[in-house]
Order: C-alpha cells, then structure tokens, then sequence
C-alpha cells in the first residue's frame, strides 16, 4: 500500500485548526465551572455546536453527547486521507459494547441503552452476533476477544478479569491498526497510554496489598516500560520502574499514592500525561498528528463537559470541580 504523504493532509489540518476555535476549551470550561447552576452552565456548550441542554436529564444527555461523537467520527471518516485513524477511534466503542454485553450475561437482556452507537460495529449487531452465538457480521479479532471473556467470566465469575481480557485485547488491536499509518504519532500515543494504564494498575495493586497475580493479568503488553519491569513495583519503587521522563511526575504522585495519598492528583496526572503528548501536535503545520490530537481533543471535550453538568447536577462547588478536571487542549 502506498505511503500517505503528509501534504495529503493540507486540506485537513486547515479545517481542523479552523474548528479548533469551537471546541469547549479551557476559557469556556472555566465559564461552565463558574456557572451558577446546571442551566446555565449547559447553555455555555452551545457555543461549541451543541443544542441547548439546560433542563436535560441524565439520559437526554448522553444522548447529546453520543450524538456529537457520532457526528465528527463521521465527519472525519469523509475527510480524513487515512481511515485507519477514524477505525482506531472507533475499535473504544466495540471494546465498551463488549463489556456491557458480556457483564450482563445471565441477567435481562434490556442493556441497549448502554451499549454505544459509536463502534465499527452497529450495536444491534454486536448485540444480536453474542446472544445467538453467530459472529459472521463481527470482526474476529473482537469476535474471539469477546468469547475470551466470556469464558473467563464463566470461568472465574469475575467480571473484573473477564474486563481485563477485554482491555488488553483493545490495547493489542489498536496498537497493530495504529502502527500500519504514515505517521508513529498515533502508536506514540497508543504506547504512551499503555504505559498510563499499567502504571494504574500497579498503584492500585501496590496500594490495596493485592498479590502479584492480579497485577499479572490486569498487565497490558506494548508499552514504552515491559511488563516485566512493571511487576518490579512489588520490590522497587513506582519510581525507580517508571522512569520515562514522560511518566516522571506521574511516578512521584504514584509511589505518593501507593503509599497511602489520596488518588485525586495521581488520576489527575496520568490524563495529562496524554494531553501533553498531544500537544506536540500544535507544532505540525500539516499531517496525521493533527487528525489524531483533534479527534482525542473531542473526546477529552465530552468527558469535561459531562463531568461538569453531572456536578453542577450534584451541587459541587466550583473548587471541587476544578480539582477533577483534567488539561486542556485548546
């Protein structure tokens, strides 16, 4: 298959630069934190394109919310010069329907309302293919991931192992699509991510005196730190194993936390690790990194702006807000 050049993407990165400005960003996050109430803070997403939420209820929300992710996944499959990005975004949702279905094995059928539109797969297909048991309209990295699972669950009557199976299945198809595109941006990201996620893992371990078999299996291969150096956290400091410079911040609150410290900044810190990366998109005038840091900006956008409405909702105060929020980055 023929290289996709970076001046392929021209068109592209313009668009997205110019639709940048419309994003939630740290400005109009502030304005929703500093809202007097949910109404008011719901109106300030107009402004990025979302219809007016003031008075919506959990489930109207979300409805929202999918709906915004569904649009600009589709809008960046009809843009975008390789499709593989949009597909690698896409593979969260399968994994995520994966889950719910698998969990609610055994119990009423009635969980379509959890299950995600957003997937390669229509939910309803996903849905269908695991209660008859009949995959020829699945994927058969995620056709055979799902019936690991369920295996498992069967097995162990632990869903958390059976969610574990699942994650490091996501983890292993996403980082083989990503690292087939032009740029390594994406598989930086993927790998990076990777290493956010055994790095919780390890500090929840470490943390809770849970025995090494847990760390083991809820390990995830790929990252920039082998899992073999991650299960050193058993004798050596979180540290001392983590000493990418990336991860360095996210050590020291780590090794904080392992020891006893509130999770809260450590949390905090392994999403703006990502962010962070993501911002070496900024520097690139043209090319991949630009799809692939808009497409995790628009993500990051819908999570801040659900954890905002769904506090305000709760009554949380502006400070209390502040302290869950993550980077921006725009």
């Amino acid at each position: 298959m023929a290289k996709i050049k970076d001046t392929e993407y021209l068109f592209l990165s313009a668009y997205i630069r110019a639709r940048e400005n419309s994003l939630l960003g740290a400005r109009r996050l502030e304005q929703m934190v500093d809202a007097a109430d949910f109404d008011e803070a719901a109106r300030v997403l107009t402004e990025c394109g979302f219809p007016d939420l003031s008075g919506a209820g959990d489930r109207q929300l979300e409805e929202a919310f999918s709906a915004r992710r569904e649009q600009y996944l589709a809008e960046m499959e009809k843009l975008c010069p390789e499709k593989g990005i949009v597909t690698a975004f896409r593979l969260k949702y399968d994994y995520h329907n994966a889950k719910v279905l698998v969990k609610g094995e055994g119990g009423p059928k009635d969980n379509a309302r959890l299950l995600s539109g957003c997937g390669r797969v229509p939910a309803q297909v996903l849905s269908d293919a695991f209660y008859e048991d009949a995959w020829q309209d699945v994927p058969g990295d995620l056709a055979a991931a799902i019936r690991q699972a369920r295996a498992t669950l069967a097995r162990t009557s632990n869903p958390q192992l059976a969610d574990m199976d699942l994650d490091r299945a996501y983890f292993a198809q996403l980082l083989a699509e990503t690292e087939i595109l032009s740029s390594g941006f994406y598989a930086g990201y993927v790998r990076l991510s990777i290493d956010v996620a055994n790095l919780r893992s390890a500090v929840r371990c470490v943390r809770g005196h849970m025995d090494e078999g847990v760390l083991r299996a809820a390990l995830i291969d790929g990252g920039n730190v082998s899992t073999e150096s991650v299960r050193r956290v058993y004798g050596e400091p979180v540290t001392e194993v983590f000493r990418d410079r990336a991860l360095e911040k996210c050590a020291q609150l780590g090794q904080q936390a392992a020891e006893g410290a509130p999770l809260a900044a450590f949390e905090r810190e392994c999403d703006n690790v990502l962010t962070a990366y993501l911002t070496g998109a900024k520097h690139v005038s043209f090319g991949p990194e630009t799809a692939v840091a808009y497409l995790a900006s628009l993500e990051a956008e819908i999570t801040a702006a659900r954890m905002v409405l769904l506090g305000k909702r709760s009554g949380l105060s502006p400070e209390a807000l502040r302290e869950r929020l993550r980077d921006s980055y725009v």
